[in-house]
């Protein structure tokens, strides 16, 4: 499905960009809708990932392993943008810009960088992410659809955080309960999540897993801009339907999202 095509619920999708060999068709569609909400995830993730306990840090639906290139090294989204939609990378194989990407990550990696592991049904994406260094692991699998993998069940012993930016609209309890079955350790969860969608019901999941999930509805962080009238006509009505003002915000032009941070309620 192409980007001009209706998601879930009217919302477009970008399904032909997310499985490519390396991120310039990627950032080159997402450019002229401004998306941002990687970049405003940053410092959250840090924060997190800093007070996560230890262990890795999963990123769901991960694709070319950009929150985890925000998150781990010395590099804003506006300079990833600027990277893969310059001319002068256009005529590169992916091959090449592979190589060049990885010395241009190890060159930028931070002291505190985390190990990061990646889930995404993006089996080419995933690649690219680990070949340039961004992912410790990858795994194409759809917990939706079945249950992890051994491979998979294995790495969520040392998960201490799971981050999320771009599926909220797409995942349910079932992956979440899918991956927390498997903890070795306390894991708390960040996830910016649209306000078209209740994310109550994976709330409802991670509290029975022990976790306690916050957020500050009156806080938002905007994601893109919308695709065409339809698009934003079916955030405006879906943000009406779970009982937000969309006035400044959807109404304004922008998907916005809401960040839920769920961590591990004391003992006792």
């Amino acid at each position: 499905m192409n980007g001009s095509g209706s998601g879930t619920g009217g919302k477009a999708r970008f399904d032909d960009i997310y499985d490519q060999p390396d991120p310039r068709a990627y950032f080159r569609r997402l450019a002229p809708l401004e998306y941002e909400i990687p970049q405003r995830a940053q410092g959250a993730f840090r924060r997190a990932a800093a007070e996560r306990g230890g262990g890795t840090v999963l990123d769901l639906c991960c694709s070319y392993g950009i929150n985890a290139a925000l998150l781990n090294h010395d590099v804003t989204l506006t300079e990833l943008y600027a990277r893969y939609t310059d001319p002068a990378v256009g005529g590169l194989t992916s091959t090449e810009l592979a190589f060049r990407d990885k010395e241009f990550y190890a060159a930028r990696r931070r002291s505190d960088a985390a190990p990061v592991i990646g889930l995404d049904v993006a089996g080419h994406a995933l690649r690219y992410a680990r070949e340039v260094g961004l992912l410790d692991d990858a795994f194409a699998e759809n917990l939706e659809d079945a249950p992890p993998s051994p491979r998979l069940r294995a790495a969520m012993t040392d998960v201490g955080l799971i981050t999320l930016t771009g599926g909220g609209s797409y995942l349910t309890r079932r992956t979440f309960a899918a991956l927390l079955a498997w903890a070795g350790r306390p894991v708390r969860v960040s996830a910016f999540v649209l306000r078209t969608v209740s994310y109550r019901p994976i709330a409802d999941c991670l509290a029975a897993y022990g976790l306690r999930t916050v957020s500050d509805p009156s806080r938002t962080y905007p994601q893109r801009l919308f695709t065409d009238v339809e698009e934003q006509r079916f955030a405006v009505e879906a943000v009406r339907a779970l009982g937000a003002d969309p006035t400044g915000r959807e109404s304004a032009g922008r998907f916005h999202t809401v960040l839920y941070e769920s961590v591990p309620e004391p003992l006792g």
